[in-house]
């Protein structure tokens, strides 16, 4: 399982980087991105991030 940003549809509000920064992060110009790998450990606190985003952009899918 991978996490993966709509990028085009994020506001950058920085709930997911603030909820899992383990797993995402903002790029060079200040748009999430999923940059770390999905663990047992961080699994959790990822689908939290997925589910409270307000726009709806984070996908959690299959590799």
């Amino acid at each position: 399982m991978k996490a993966v940003v709509n990028k085009d549809g994020c506001i950058s509000c920085g709930l997911c980087v603030s909820t899992c920064p383990e797993v995402f992060s903002f790029d060079e110009d200040g748009i999430a991105e999923a940059t770390g790998k999905l663990t047992d450990d961080n699994f959790a606190s990822a689908e939290s991030a997925r589910s409270a985003c307000p726009v709806a952009v984070i996908d959690i899918v299959e590799e």
